[in-house]
């Protein structure tokens, strides 16, 4: 008989997530995440506008995710005792008065304060995310589920954000993403209000961290350093070959919706068990992407690859905290792999500006990242064969 440990719900592959509860895990999934998919609009909106260089962009891009890692490695510890609709209300209302403010300035240091509140803000929105997650009894599918529904809001965004940057400016952009912060707040109501045990409780009740989860954090890392880096500056790639912002939009916007379609298959798989061989598909799909994206001149071949660059990440993100969950049923391990994205997406987006002002193009961080993930998929096979092998008894 499956057991789970004490203060989970037991985990079976027909157990239900309640519907209210997946929408509000979608709604702070989505505002948590609503900096990194709309940083590139940001980013080629403040170079349009104010003359910003790819290097100063790489840093405003950095300032954020850096903020957002911090964040995640700050509650990591006590993941389990924050109650996460408090938590969710408390970042939309600073995330929302910030990004209308940063609207308000043409100062680059202030911009750079407000991505850095703003990035703290989406840590605390993700790590709800992933405390109310783990409190399903299958947080790999819930964050799956949250996935292909906040999926589905960035495709209509993804055509309606350019268009607002195209009639309003940069400043309008701003705007519009703080006015869809706040609105998402609404939806996060559902999100549990509780806090987990405490003290001595929570002592007997979550045992320490089983060692050994290096591993998932260091295939996280190299799959966000490789796809990540150059996301900030994907619109750019996209006006390299003369692709207009407001086409870019409804390619994005298309593959947020194949993306969501992706989402929505996958939860279907994961009901049914496990599925061998679909997270390093889905990584290397996606590392090979990236250099697809950086090194050709078709607008036709950028369209395809943009789609099948979007749905493997994806589906990578969920298998790939699917593991720290099932290292670690508690989440800290999750929370620690979330954060790890963030500072190697980070480091990754600092280091994209600079080579790209470097060698005035964005090709070699695409071929950087179709290697990382190469290297990723050898860690999780080896990962995964460890974990099954069985334990030896002792006599």
């Amino acid at each position: 008989m499956t057991t789970a440990p004490p203060g989970l719900p037991l985990a079976t592959p027909s157990a239900k997530i309640p519907l209210a509860l997946c929408l509000g895990i979608a709604a702070a999934s989505g505002a948590a995440h609503l900096g990194i998919n709309y940083t590139p609009y940001l980013v080629g909106g403040l170079i349009d506008r104010y003359g910003f260089g790819p290097a100063a962009m790489g840093v405003f891009a950095t300032a954020e995710t850096l903020a957002f890692a911090i964040a995640m490695f700050a509650f990591a510890p006590r993941a389990n005792r924050f109650r996460p609709r408090r938590m969710a209300m408390i970042a939309s209302a600073a995330i929302a008065g910030v990004q209308v403010l940063s609207a308000l300035t043409a100062i680059y240091p202030l911009l750079l304060l407000g991505r850095l509140v703003t990035g703290f803000g989406y840590g605390m929105l993700n790590t709800a995310v992933n405390v109310a997650a783990g409190r399903t009894a299958q947080p790999a599918r819930a964050i799956s589920v949250g996935i292909s529904l906040q999926v589905v809001l960035f495709a209509v965004m993804n055509w309606t954000i350019p268009s607002i940057g195209a009639y309003g400016g940069v400043g309008a952009m701003f705007i519009a993403l703080g006015m869809i912060s706040a609105t998402l707040a609404l939806g996060m109501v559902p999100l549990p209000d509780n806090a987990g045990t405490s003290g001595a409780e929570q002592a007997q009740a979550m045992p320490p961290m089983a060692p050994g989860g290096w591993p998932v954090l260091a295939a996280m890392a190299l799959f966000a350093f490789g796809t990540m880096a150059i996301w900030p500056f994907m619109e750019r790639a996209a006006h390299a070959i003369a692709l207009p912002a407001t086409t870019y939009g409804l390619y994005q916007g298309l593959a947020m919706a194949l993306s969501a379609l992706g989402n929505f298959g996958l939860t279907l798989l994961l009901a049914r068990g496990p599925r061998r061989g679909l997270l390093e598909a889905a990584l290397m799909t996606c590392g090979t992407m990236c250099a697809v994206l950086t090194t050709v001149n078709s607008q036709a071949v950028f369209a395809v690859a943009l789609q099948l660059y979007n749905v493997s990440w994806y589906i990578t993100y969920p298998l790939l905290l699917g593991l720290a969950y099932k290292h670690d049923p508690y989440g800290r391990l999750a929370v620690r792999t979330t954060g790890t994205w963030l500072v190697a997406q980070s480091a990754g987006s600092l280091a994209a500006g600079f080579v790209a002002q470097a060698t005035a193009g964005y090709g070699l961080v695409g071929c950087l990242g179709m290697g990382t993930c190469a290297m990723a998929v050898g860690i999780v096979i080896w990962f995964q064969r460890k974990k099954s092998e069985p334990v030896a008894k002792v006599a």
